[in-house]
């Protein structure tokens, strides 16, 4: 796959001006940086100062911030500051912060380095390994063919479209992981399509859409819903396994992304377009296909079919057998790449595998358990609390909607998937106790609307690969991405607050604790 180029970026530090030469830009960004890393500094020393005074003083105050639970504070503030406001690599940043929680004493170094060998990381080494050899066998894109090409109008390609690329959230683990898969799906339709610009301008939409909004139906589909499961096993003893994430977020994944599609269809597809019939040639799919689409299942497609389906099964019936989903995923790893069984091999597997998003991972699951250890998220959520009383009986439900508005607003400010839910989760946790909400419905809740990436194409990886100039006329309008969102938050935010105060409780995830 080419290198994703972002359609907005204009070349660096230059600007040019109507009839002259170039000329430096201004640097507000630079300006904003600079305020917002004193105000950060500023607010990290009001925390430690007042701890290290009772600290070397000797006062004991029992419901004042210990000195680790303020130094914690503090570096997880700036953490945030440098996921938001600079350029460095989100997993740099999360090393940074846990480097320094180590040599401050907040974490030991010990739980810094077994984070590296927990079983959520080790789920998802496996997990990727299998996707690489399911991508390898050419089953998604035989299952594309046979959907797509027995569409015959616009709504009936959008809706099967969307029904492929929901299931690809069980099969392969990461978003970008499944854009990298759907773009070529994408080039052979547009191909096949020449003349109906407003369909594959709502094509060109709705791939990274039903992508990104869909990966709440698996606990696979993002890192984020691992980095939840895993702050809330360590803040409450209990996460949220495979069978019990996929029971909770198919249906909103369903829901919104066909939602979604029918909103795409009616904005951004002209009338006379969907009534017109359509249909994609078999020919155009095998253009890009490694191997057959058509016909009986060769011997590796049916191999790896079989290895899917089983390591699925298991992980939803878990509760029958007891394995850990991490000693499934280890099993069908092992399936998929031993000789005359799997269909690929552990070398070539290995090479699929986001190693940045493990370390990140890793990083950010040491930075959760210091905040909970050392007492840091119970006081920022007790001092949070004494506002959000005053709303009286709907303190709550206040609470739970201000959550999900600000977890669909983050990423303007947060582009991480991940590092929004490691900013985010931790805080949440700490707060909804004292209000009577679950901590874990109210950690889905930001989860499943943290997903929400679309307004620029730098917002999430699917947005940006769909966006590539290279696409041509089929790229992503960054204008069209600003509209799409400004009809989709709302949409988003009725249906996860619909969720949590009726479906979820119904399935098993009571809103109030």
């Amino acid at each position: 796959m080419s290198a994703v180029r972002y359609a907005t970026t204009p070349p660096a530090n230059r600007r040019v001006a109507p009839g002259g030469p170039p000329r430096p830009a201004r640097a507000p960004r630079s300006a904003r940086r600079l305020v917002s890393g004193v105000l950060a500094l500023l607010a990290g020393a009001l925390l430690v100062a007042p701890a290290l005074l009772r600290t070397l003083g000797g006062a004991a105050d029992a419901h004042a911030l210990s000195l680790p639970g303020a130094i914690t504070l503090a570096i997880f503030l700036l953490a945030v500051w440098g996921w938001i406001f600079t350029p460095l690599d989100d997993t740099l940043i999360a090393f940074l912060a846990a480097a320094a929680l180590i040599v401050f004493g907040a974490l030991p170094a010990d739980t810094f380095f077994a984070a590296l060998g927990d079983d959520t990381i080790w789920l998802l080494i496996c997990a990727c390994i299998i996707a690489a050899g399911v991508a390898s066998s050419g089953l998604a894109l035989r299952a594309a063919a046979a959907l797509v090409t027995r569409a015959r109008t616009p709504r009936g390609l959008f809706h099967r479209l969307t029904a492929a690329l929901i299931l690809t959230a069980f099969a392969i683990p990461a978003t970008s992981g499944r854009a990298a898969l759907a773009r070529p799906v994408y080039q052979a339709i547009a191909a096949a399509l020449p003349g109906r610009a407003s369909v594959l301008r709502g094509l060109g939409l709705l791939f990274p859409t039903v992508i990104l909004l869909s990966a709440v139906g698996s606990l696979l589909g993002a890192g984020a819903h691992l980095i939840t499961s895993q702050i809330l096993a360590s803040a409450t003893g209990t996460g949220i396994s495979f069978l019990q994430w996929a029971v909770l977020g198919l249906p909103l994944a369903v829901l919104s992304s066909h939602l979604a599609a029918e909103l795409i269809l009616l904005r951004f597809t002209r009338g006379a377009e969907r009534r017109t019939q359509l249909r994609v040639d078999l020919s155009d799919i095998r253009a890009v296909a490694p191997g057959p689409v058509t016909g009986p299942l060769g011997a590796g497609e049916r191999r790896a079919l079989s290895i899917l389906l089983a390591v699925i099964a298991l992980w939803c019936s878990e509760p029958l057998h007891g394995l850990a989903p991490a000693v499934v995923a280890l099993l069908g790893a092992i399936a998929i790449t031993l000789p005359a069984v799997g269909v690929t091999s552990l070398g070539r597997a290995v090479t699929g595998v986001p190693w940045n998003l493990l370390l990140f991972l890793a990083a950010t699951l040491a930075l959760g358990k210091a905040l909970t250890d050392t007492g840091a998220a119970a006081w920022l959520g007790e001092s949070a609390l004494g506002p959000v009383r005053l709303l009286g009986a709907g303190a709550g439900i206040v609470f739970l909607c201000l959550v999900i508005a600000i977890s669909l607003a983050a990423h303007l400010v947060i582009q991480s998937r991940s590092a929004r839910s490691a900013a985010l989760i931790p805080v949440v946790i700490a707060i909804a106790p004292g209000l009577g909400i679950d901590p874990a419905a109210a950690a889905f809740a930001s989860t499943a609307a943290a997903g929400f990436c679309l307004t620029l194409p730098s917002s999430a990886k699917p947005v940006a690969m769909f966006s590539d100039p290279e696409l041509g006329a089929g790229a992503v309008d960054p204008a069209d991405l600003l509209r799409l969102s400004a009809w989709l938050a709302p949409l988003l935010f009725v249906l996860i607050a619909a969720c949590s105060l009726w479906l979820w409780p119904a399935l098993g995830l009571p809103l109030v604790s």
